[in-house]
């Protein structure tokens, strides 16, 4: 087969020709570096760029996934070497640039998969687009954290390496016939959160022009790590003597030395953490101090308002139950839902809980236990009590951040806002919900939507008139309609749609209105909606 050869501004890469599930020709570049390796005294550090290079690379072969434990195969995975990017291409050469979009994996910010078996952009090359998948460090090696100044390591590699990827794509789009003017930052989870951060951090403003945020973004909780000991917790638990007078240069020391593959497989948190709604151990913080490469100076609720982010259009999106997500979980961990009845607090968002005298934390606590679980008794561990839990994480977890997120866009930002809610309940693919439910439920989970948009080793050819393959090209449709146009609103949805009911950015005006996708699409307001307000009305007792 001949290689195909991009010369980048680093040096000369080699992809190759590939075909596509439904027969749809593209070309791949796989694992380019746009930084030096991570390793030895670079560890735990802010990216540094690639160093260039003379000789061909090879790119033909996928890289491997950033280094992380797999806590429920209790597998190790990944390489610490892992800064690398995945370019694909619908055509080399065309009479005009393509639309370019690039993607942040979810997972956390503690495990994640930017490689094609888990993200093959076998649907998005039924269009004319270029698709750029990123590998970023997760994890301690992505977000561990230390105070002293002298030590350089405030945290937040883990989005630096996005941002200095982002520079790298922006600077060799065209090479891969990409238009730099027309870029769209994507993610899901806390890939979307990661897209946020970039809206938030002056540095990448021009990088992009428009943002997909898919169930994510920086309000969620489990996108800022507020638990402030965990680098010292970590090093203890690996065997560092604990004292006192350990320093930060101590600790750096002491994990610098270790193999990568000892840093990941810890797992820190505590029962009391769990309830402080602490899921992941490591992840973006607020940083100790300021350097020139700093990702996040502020709590992010205080850089929305005026984040150079608003002057972009943004396509956000939740699914129908997010929190079947947590159904494995509340089942190992079953206090999570137990500990609800004599302690309603729990149910409080943590700045919340925290802000308030006990007394008042429990009575809306309460109020938020009668919103989801009506007359069902937390403790009882029953099917219906296990199904409202995940209902509370649903919105808890991903709609109450999402309704903040809308309410500060529609307040402070310039540029449109379109929101989706996707509710496509597939008996067979909807592979999300059947991983963390089996078949026990039904319902849209976090993340199913990912079924409908990337190809990859948990997924397989449909016959192209069953509603799933009409939801892969409803879905693709809209997302590269959006990088195209800055308009989701492409023909197969306008055709669904009656005239007067169209699919139009939010306003302040307005009812807070999203696009239902199900085996058929319909305008409707959020039916999250009302109970949100009760969240919201809740919220606001803090002052």
């Amino acid at each position: 087969m001949e290689s195909l050869q991009v010369n980048t501004t680093s040096g000369p890469v080699l992809g190759k020709q590939c075909t596509g599930v439904y027969g749809d020709e593209y070309v791949s570049f796989e694992r380019i570096p746009y930084a030096q390796p991570p390793v030895g005294h670079l560890r735990f550090m802010a990216p540094l760029p690639v160093e260039p290079w003379s000789q061909p690379l090879d790119c033909t072969k996928p890289g491997q996934k950033p280094l992380q434990f797999n806590h429920y195969s209790k597998q190790l995975e990944g390489v610490e070497d892992c800064l690398y990017l995945n370019v694909y291409a619908k055509e080399l050469d065309s009479p005009r640039p393509l639309p370019l979009i690039v993607f942040f994996f979810g997972g956390g910010f503690e495990k994640g998969d930017p490689t094609k078996e888990l993200h093959s952009p076998d649907y998005f090359m039924m269009r004319d687009v270029v698709v750029v998948t990123v590998s970023y460090r997760v994890g301690p090696l992505g977000f561990l954290s230390l105070n002293d100044p002298a030590v350089g390591v405030p945290g937040n590699a883990g989005l630096k390496d996005q941002l200095l990827a982002m520079e790298w794509i922006k600077e060799n789009a065209e090479r891969f016939n990409g238009d730099p003017k027309n870029v769209t930052a994507f993610g899901e989870s806390a890939g979307a959160a990661s897209v946020h951060y970039l809206m938030l951090n002056p540095k990448a403003e021009g990088l992009f022009h428009k943002a997909i945020l898919q169930s994510g973004n920086v309000l969620c909780s489990w996108a800022l790590c507020t638990i402030k000991n965990l680098p010292h917790r970590l090093a203890v638990n690996l065997g560092m003597e604990s004292a006192e007078h350990v320093t930060d240069a101590m600790v750096l020391d002491f994990l610098q030395k270790l193999p990568g593959e000892k840093l990941v497989r810890p797992y820190l948190l505590s029962a009391e953490e769990h309830l402080d709604d602490c899921v992941f151990q490591f992840g973006p913080m607020v940083e100790p101090y300021k350097t020139e490469h700093c990702a996040l100076p502020n709590h992010p609720q205080e850089l929305l308002d005026k984040a150079w982010g608003n002057r972009i259009p943004v396509l956000m999106s939740g699914t129908s139950f997010e929190g079947l997500l947590m159904y494995a979980r509340v089942q190992m961990a079953p206090y999570l839902l137990t500990s609800l009845k004599k302690e309603p607090e729990h149910m409080l968002p943590l700045d919340v809980k925290r802000n308030l005298p006990q007394a008042l934390a429990r009575h809306l606590g309460q109020r938020l236990q009668e919103t989801h679980f009506g007359g069902n008794d937390p403790s009882a561990m029953s099917p219906e009590s296990l199904k409202a839990y995940c209902e509370y994480a649903s919105y808890k977890v991903f709609w109450h951040p999402i309704l903040k997120t809308l309410r500060s866009r529609v307040k402070s930002s310039s540029a449109s806002t379109y929101l989706y809610r996707f509710d496509f309940d597939s008996p067979t693919f909807n592979h999300q919900r059947l991983k963390y439910c089996g078949d026990k439920l039904r319902g849209v989970a976090h993340v199913d939507d990912h079924s409908y948009l990337w190809y990859g080793d948990f997924s397989w050819k449909l016959d192209k008139h069953t509603p799933e393959f009409l939801t892969i090209e409803r879905m693709i449709d809209m997302l590269t309609s959006f990088a195209r146009t800055s308009n989701p609103n492409c023909k197969l949805i306008q055709d669904q749609l009656p005239r007067a009911k169209e699919w139009k950015p939010l306003n302040s005006k307005s009812a807070l209105e999203c696009l239902n996708i199900s085996e058929n699409i319909k305008m409707m307001e959020l039916p999250e909606l009302q109970k949100l307000r009760v969240w919201e009305s809740v919220c606001q007792s803090t002052g």
